[in-house]
């Protein structure tokens, strides 16, 4: 065939240039601006419904994204819209629930916070996942910042959010004909989100700057309302910066070292500065992962400023800031070079009343490959409230960072936890939230963790309940075939193999899920470990099994990657082809269809690596049965009949064996209790036993695991009592504060002095209720004794003076003309066995929040 070209003598047509032209609302539908500028879209289905129905091919292009539809939908669409009464009806509606969200009194925090009205909370954070629309997270560290700030607005707490504006955002992933992994980057516009330049009262774009190598990079801000919380997000790309400063946040942890260096300066530091232009003044300054942890200093540079020495602002910053440390895996815990710190750095720590190794010995700690600038380390050193994500993961990382605290028993290092949840109108299917409310009292949304309430689920019809799930399934299905479909048209798949997309993955089939960031600790292939043995249950003609995976290994992460590729070319295997499916470019939409619409979750990470993990969460909530190992915030959720345990809840010290004993724990679970209890069914083909777990998951998990306890408990165990001692220690000009870095100081160069010494007991067995007596010599020196705190401690010998320990002070019962003073202690052991013992004195302060913050203890 001869295609005929048409030639012209006319040059191709030149853009000048592009301009947006936005319709304008109607008056009667002119709130719906204010609606698609705030993120409460994101989790209220009927506001998405009011952008959804103004187009819906509209809607599906915009990525669900209300502000690009409003951009692009016809203006006489509006008008339409606008004279529509049905359409109008609902959107009263939801503008009335709108501005009751906004505008309700008497909130959770106003009710049960003193003094909450002078608090202030700011929550530092890299990344914020609030919906797929927005691609500024990479995994559960951001979406579980997102879910923080909206439980944060549902209880009306008074959180602002810091962050960074990334245009291009964390890749796309596309998978290729041979299962590797190909990332894309997509430039957004922040013009294009729920998001407004924030100006100066002028009405220009307000500037701020942050210090970088000896310069001072400029940085604007982008505000987003997240119901009644504000996030601002920091930008670098301004006409006054060069342009590889424009780039430096082009990317979520995207670049070198030198570009993650120059993102955390410009968030730590660039942060404060942006909050001090803006007149908000935190009380307390939570700091959610290390690479905000530049804050602080930043922080006492502002006070070195103003007269008062480093030591004196450290211990007021310390006493305002809040830590949440999160994952125990090395890569995950960044760490840098010093000399790399000292080019970016170099002048900044003369501001601070500091030499160069000062400087650096700040964050200086041993990650295990020598000594680096940890960023954990320097966050953990400059705040009083610190916290893992789940409890196992508190000791966890009690364990990892003991050395930071020398000398301090493992269980009583100053490090808490607050267990991770889940912002549940977020990740409930609506269809299942209902279905809860019919049993539920009234108001239950305002006591989501309220457990008593949540019994009642258990009530709920077996038979419409399975029907809810059955249809979630089915939107499942339908979801996952579009997207494998796009897949499959990119790879050039024959038009017969496509038209099998229609018919892949049966509802009526037991659906196992898997979708999470593909690091090498969480095992995305330990199912696939014994492939015959994973052949006879996938391929069971009466009990069949089907699997799906998704998620994003890190672009320089190859081991990840290769663990991709292995489910993506299993998937093509004639044994398990249209048995075993991988879903690219994992999003929160994947996620939310994942965790409504399968049967059963698979969580199996290396334990103890697993820091929280809430995927599962999500599931649970929805009715979805977990399939986990023992880590993460699963051993508090599990009780025996709300899921199943992979394993024994024991660490593996050689990963090898812990791989092949996890794997034959799972299949067995599969063969012997999943699959078989699945198919279980009464004369109506209804599972009941299975629908008991599943509701069971539901009244067990919702009010325990949601992102409204969560929050409630950072509000009543770290923000407030860190706003209170901010308050106290700022009082008469910061005396307080001045008073304690004195004290500390004096403590500190007199400590190698003293003279600490016990007698031992004498060796024999002794029984229950026997009384010992065990004597120390202390010679305080110029230490005031009664800053003193003399204890004798004792533990299991298997303990090792680092667990289960039991405490019991010793009395001072003699003085000596030396100046020393004799202790004594009679006790009575409260456990038998094989026990150790030992005598400890340390300083002790009502300023300080643990007393083992002054890193000064001694053993006799």
């Amino acid at each position: 065939m001869q295609i005929l070209h048409t030639v012209t003598g006319e040059t191709e047509m030149n853009i000048l240039g592009r301009v947006t032209v936005l319709p304008n609302l109607p008056k009667r539908a002119m709130r719906l601006g204010d609606l698609a500028y705030n993120l409460y879209w994101a989790w209220e289905p009927n506001a998405r419904i009011l952008f959804r129905e103004l187009d819906r091919e509209l809607w599906e292009n915009s990525g669900h994204n209300p502000v690009t539809v409003l951009r692009d939908i016809p203006q006489e669409r509006l008008e339409q819209a606008a004279k529509d009464k049905a359409y109008l009806a609902d959107y009263d509606k939801v503008i009335k629930v709108f501005d009751n969200y906004l505008n309700h009194n008497g909130t959770w925090f106003d009710k049960h916070i003193k003094n909450g009205e002078e608090h202030r909370y700011a929550y530092f954070c890299a990344e914020y996942g609030w919906h797929e629309a927005l691609a500024l997270y990479s995994g559960g560290l951001g979406v579980l910042a997102g879910d923080h700030t909206k439980a944060a607005s549902d209880l009306g707490v008074p959180l602002t959010g810091v962050g960074l504006w990334y245009p291009e955002g964390y890749f796309h992933q596309r998978i290729d004909a041979n299962g590797q992994q190909e990332a894309v980057y997509q430039r957004l516009s922040p013009l294009d989100l729920p998001f407004e330049v924030v100006r100066n009262e002028e009405g220009n774009e307000l500037r701020v700057s942050a210090p970088l190598a000896g310069r001072e990079v400029q940085l604007r801000a982008w505000k987003t309302k997240v119901g009644r919380v504000a996030v601002y997000l920091l930008d670098t790309d301004v006409p006054e910066n060069t342009l590889a400063d424009r780039s430096l946040l082009v990317r979520l942890y995207g670049g070198d070292q030198h570009t993650r260096v120059a993102q955390e300066i410009i968030l730590g530091i660039g942060g404060v500065r942006l909050l001090r232009a803006l007149d908000i003044a935190p009380t307390t300054w939570h700091m959610n992962e290390g690479h905000s942890a530049f804050m602080a200093l930043e922080r006492c540079r502002e006070l070195v400023a103003e007269g008062m020495t480093f030591d004196q602002a450290r211990e007021f910053v310390a006493a305002g800031t809040i830590f949440t440390v999160h994952t125990p895996v090395a890569a995950g815990n960044d760490a840098f070079p010093f000399d790399l710190v000292s080019q970016f750095f170099n002048g900044y720590w003369g501001s601070l009343g500091l030499s160069q190794q000062q400087f650096l010995d700040l964050a200086r700690h041993d990650h295990g490959w020598g000594p680096v600038f940890s960023m954990p380390a320097l966050a953990l050193r400059f705040s009083s409230g610190r916290n893992g994500v789940a409890k196992l993961h508190g000791e966890t990382s009690r364990q990892i960072w003991n050395d930071l605290w020398p000398g301090v028993p493992t269980d009583e290092v100053p490090i808490g936890h607050v267990t991770n949840g889940v912002h549940a109108p977020t990740w409930v299917a609506r269809e299942m939230a209902d279905l809860v409310e019919s049993v539920l009292p009234d108001g239950w949304q305002q006591s989501l963790d309220d457990e008593q309430a949540w019994q009642k689920v258990r009530e709920l019809d077996s038979a419409e309940f399975w029907s809810v799930r059955q249809h979630l399934k089915s939107q499942s299905v339908r979801f996952l075939r579009r997207r494998v479909l796009k897949q499959q048209t990119r790879h050039g798949v024959m038009p017969t193999s496509m038209h099998d997309t229609g018919e892949l993955f049966n509802p009526e089939i037991l659906t196992i899920g898997f979708a999470r960031r593909f690091a090498t600790y969480k095992r995305a292939t330990l199912i696939l470990t014994d492939l015959e043995r994973l052949d006879r249950i996938v391929n069971n003609p009466e009990k069949p099994v089907q699997l799906v995976f998704a998620g994003k290994a890190h672009p320089a992460d190859r081991p990840g990657q290769e663990l991709i590729a292995a489910i993506h070319n299993l998937s093509k295997d004639p044994r398990f082809a249209g048995k075993v499916l991988f879903v690219e470019d994992y999003d929160m939409a994947i996620g939310r269809t994942l965790t409504r619409g399968v049967d059963v979750w698979l969580n199996n990470p290396r334990r103890p690596l697993e820091a929280s993990g809430t995927s599962g969460q999500k599931a649970a909530m929805n009715g979805i049965l977990n399939l986990s190992i023992l880590d993460g915030w699963w051993p508090e959720g599990y009780d025996g009949h709300n899921g199943w345990a992979i394993g024994t809840g024991r660490n593996h010290r050689d990963n090898q064996q812990g791989d092949a004993a996890d794997a034959d724990a799972l299949y067995d679970l599969l063969e012997r209790e999943v699959v078989p209890l699945y198919y279980q069914r009464d004369d109506k083909g209804i599972p009941q036993e299975w629908i008991e777990r599943a509701k069971n998951a539901i009244a067990t998990v919702s009010p325990e695991f949601n992102a409204k306890r969560m929050v409630k408990d950072y509000v009543q165990q770290y923000y407030a009592p860190a706003s209170e001692r901010s308050r106290a220690m700022s009082t008469d000009k910061y005396a307080p504060a001045i008073a304690l870095a004195s004290w500390r100081k004096h403590v500190s160069s007199s400590w190698g002095n003293i003279y600490f010494s016990a007698r031992a007991l004498q060796d024999g067995i002794r029984r229950i209720g026997d009384e010992l007596e065990v004597e120390a010599v202390l010679q305080p020196q110029d230490i005031d004794l009664k800053g003193l705190q003399v204890e004798l401690v004792y533990s299991l010998e298997t303990d090792e003076l680092k667990h289960n320990l039991h405490i019991v002070p010793m009395e001072r019962v003699e003085s000596y003309p030396d100046g020393g003073f004799l202790f004594k202690v009679n006790f009575k052991p409260e456990i038998s066995g094989r026990l150790i013992y030992g005598v400890r004195v340390y300083p002790v302060h009502k300023d300080l929040v643990s007393p083992y913050d002054t890193r000064l203890i001694r053993w006799a």
